[in-house]
């Protein structure tokens, strides 16, 4: 809705409009009357010329003003069109060329640190010579008797620092290789070396051993009857008890 506030300017717009139609109309009257008073002058010949009264002479000057007037307002309403202007193109723009890196990177060089080993021994490596007599011999020749000889493998059962009951009786067997010249008997047995504290009895190979073959040979022991650690030493011994051989240990723990 129109605000009351914005009628006076409506209404002077109008009347001016209104005022500007009211021009034209009175000088298109106007110019029709001066155009057939020129075409009558020009058929007619040269009349005498008649002196224009003081009212037609202000009526000619308002109609040339008007016509003027008219002139400039139509020029004036008329906008001039802008003279178009060449927009400039868009530049192309080139992107920079790549340098190509020629130049080779230099590898990385791996300079191998020193290590140093130390001369540790490997106490899992070392074996532990059980059953051997309480005083090494260096040379296992010396061991013999005459063509017989008898070297360690292994203890069966039983290994040294083996918890016993106090009493307690038990059988201990050690694995041992006919290293001699000779085969054993069947009646070879096994001789005491050290046997103080154990109540032992001794045992019969039973079957004959070839040389550079093995055998399994056993003693029937009972333990002490008293806490502590104890150790019994025995040796291979032929049919007349001459010992030969590696001596065979047994130690045991009695809580």
């Amino acid at each position: 809705m129109i605000s009351w506030d914005l009628y006076p300017y409506f209404r002077l717009k109008y009347n001016r409009i209104h005022l500007e139609r009211k021009k034209m109309t009175t000088f298109r009257k106007f110019a029709v009357i001066y155009l057939i008073a020129s075409l009558l002058s020009a058929c007619g010949g040269s009349p005498p010329e008649e002196t224009l009264s003081e009212e037609e002479i202000v009526l000619t000057f308002s109609v040339g003003t008007m016509v003027a007037n008219l002139f400039e307002t139509q020029t004036a309403l008329v906008t001039p069109t802008p003279a178009s202007t060449n927009t400039p193109l868009p530049t192309n723009t080139f992107l920079p060329t790549p340098t190509a890196f020629n130049t080779a990177l230099p590898l990385a060089t791996w300079t191998p640190a020193p290590i140093f080993y130390s001369p540790t021994p490997n106490l899992a490596l070392i074996p532990t010579v059980t059953g051997t007599p309480p005083t090494a011999t260096s040379n296992a020749g010396a061991l013999a008797f005459g063509c017989n000889n008898a070297a360690f493998v292994r203890d069966a059962n039983y290994p040294p620092g083996t918890t016993v009951s106090a009493g307690e009786g038990f059988v201990k067997t050690w694995k041992v290789e006919n290293n001699g010249s000779c085969e054993w008997a069947y009646n070879y047995t096994l001789a005491v070396v050290k046997d103080d504290d154990f109540d032992s009895s001794w045992g019969r190979l039973g079957r004959n051993v070839a040389v550079g073959t093995w055998a399994e040979v056993s003693v029937i022991v009972n333990a002490p009857k008293h806490a502590g650690t104890y150790t019994g030493y025995w040796r291979m011994a032929d049919a007349s008890g001459n010992a030969f051989g590696a001596t065979l240990a047994l130690t045991i723990v009695v809580p």
